[in-house]
This record gives structure tokens, sequence and C-alpha cells, in this order.
């Protein structure tokens, strides 16, 4: 799977762990940035990773910061990206599962290392549901006009 990868320096760490994680499991990972911990702007390299996953050059994005708050809001503003901030193993499966989150966003400030790899190890392997909730998507595009 071709996964769109992005943080600011606050997720700077989490973002290299998570993107050889994913690379040694074969995904093909494009890295939108940052590249270090010196301090940047997250819309900066936000913008560029969910633009990616609106297009359909990537299947699926992540997106890290300090809390991820910020980083899913930008995220959220492209039409077509449903970005979901995970914090839990039961966040992730029902942002997949029930929100078809094309997107996950994850705080580096907020949640341990091994708590994130396995947020991702979730949200990746999650299916989504369909069924009643394909509607609600539906009416989420729609006020996206």
């Amino acid at each position: 799977m071709r996964i769109a990868i992005a943080s600011d320096h606050a997720g700077f760490e989490y973002k290299e762990a998570i993107k050889n994680v994913l690379m040694e499991k074969n995904h093909d990972v494009c890295d939108f940035g940052t590249h270090s911990t010196e301090t940047v702007d997250y819309p900066d390299f936000i913008h560029p990773a969910a633009a990616a996953v609106a297009r359909g050059d990537c299947e699926r994005g992540i997106v890290l910061g300090g809390s991820g708050n910020g980083e899913a809001m930008a995220a959220n503003r492209h039409r077509g990206v449903r970005c979901a901030l995970c914090w839990s193993l039961e966040s992730a499966r029902l942002a997949r599962q029930h929100n078809d989150a094309n997107m996950l966003s994850l705080g580096q400030r907020l949640i341990e290392l091994d708590l994130a790899l396995q947020i991702v190890d979730v949200w990746m392997a999650t299916p989504f549901e369909g069924g009643r909730h394909v509607d609600r998507l539906r009416k989420l595009d729609d006020i996206a006009g």
C-alpha cells in the first residue's frame, strides 16, 4: 500500500519510527517531511500529504505532531480526506471500521511509541464495515461541498 506520512518537529521521532516499520512491511511510504526536530509549521507538511491522499496518489496517510490535533484539522480541510485523531487501539479500530478513515493522526507528546506503533497496526489492518456507515460518510462529503 502507498502511504503518505508527515509531521512537524514535535512528531518527527515517531514519524521516523513508523515509517521504518511500514517499509519493513513492504509498504511504499511517501515522506512529506519534516526531516528534523527543528521547529516548523505543521501545515507546510501536512497539507501536501493530505493532498496526495485526496488525489489518490496515496491510499492512506499518517500525520503526527505534539498532540495530533492541528495535524488532523489541517488534513481534514481536504475534500475526501477522513483523518482520525487516535489515542487507543479502540479509537483506531473504530476510525477504520465505522468512519473509513483514510488518514491517521497521532500525538507524540501524548502516547508512548509502543502504543503508537500498535495503533498504526490496528488502523492498517481494520477494514471498513460499510453498511449503515456509507450513508453517514456520504453526508460528510455533501457538507464539504
